[in-house]
């Protein structure tokens, strides 16, 4: 029987200066706590930033200087006005109204007092149209001369609005169509229309809201009047009512 001995063999390897191969190192795992976010149940609200409170701008008196009555005119008497006779065409005072009414294709009807003269002033007069329709007018008209010369304050039938220069042969529009929405688009319906007229100039209302102003350094006084003017073929009737004027102090 034949005995292996394994010293020699040892002792070889230490003669070849190789070493023994070094263990692995034992790792050991290391437990890392991540920590748990806080729930906050009750959060704080955050503090709202004060805003200051500005104080309010008194609306601007767009009719100022307002004085005495100088007028009132409830047309109970025809007295104080002058009354066109044209064919198809009426002009007169009744049941304290005065009613303008045309028949006529194009064509427009008017109607001054005789007086006051007036300067300085601030007029309001109340319309209602009885037959009114599409692009038809109706109006105030204001400085009217000797001669016919007068601003007009021109309501469509339709809801608009514009002011017109006009002369005996002559009518320019000095302000062109405006949609106002403050008047009844279909009649019956009553208005409350007015000017305010201090110097060069005027500046128009209706139902007491402002809607435009104008200047002029010709006209600068004149008398009151109203008017109707039909566009197409249909009639036009509307009732005036309740003028009242007011002088200006400045």
């Amino acid at each position: 029987m034949r005995i292996i001995r394994l010293f020699p063999l040892v002792f070889l390897i230490a003669a070849c200066g190789l070493q023994p191969p070094t263990p692995l190192p034992t790792l050991t795992p290391t437990l890392t706590l991540v920590p748990t976010a806080t729930i906050e149940w009750f959060p704080a609200t955050e503090t709202p930033t004060v805003v200051p409170t500005l104080p309010r701008t008194p609306t601007p008196d767009l009719h100022p200087g307002l004085g005495s009555i100088v007028l009132e005119d409830d047309f109970s008497t025809d007295e104080d006005w002058f009354f066109p006779s044209v064919e198809n065409t009426s002009a007169a005072i009744a049941n304290q109204h005065l009613t303008l009414v045309v028949s006529r294709p194009g064509y427009i009807l008017f109607t001054n007092r005789k007086e006051p003269l007036l300067k300085d002033f601030y007029a309001e007069i109340t319309v209602s149209p009885n037959l009114c329709s599409g692009e038809d007018e109706y109006g105030i008209m204001v400085r009217t001369s000797s001669n016919l010369a007068h601003f007009r304050f021109v309501i469509s039938c339709d809801g608009r609005a514009k002011v017109v220069r006009a002369s005996r042969n002559d009518a320019r529009v000095v302000v062109p169509w405006e949609n106002i929405g403050l008047i009844p688009s279909l009649a019956p319906g009553d208005s409350r229309l007015a000017v305010w007229a201090y110097g060069e100039e005027m500046r128009f209302f209706i139902n007491d809201q402002y809607i435009f102003s104008v200047r002029d350094t010709v006209l600068l006084e004149g008398t009151l009047g109203v008017f109707v003017r039909t566009t197409g073929d249909e009639t036009i009737s509307v009732n005036f009512s309740d003028l009242v004027v007011r002088g200006i102090s400045p």
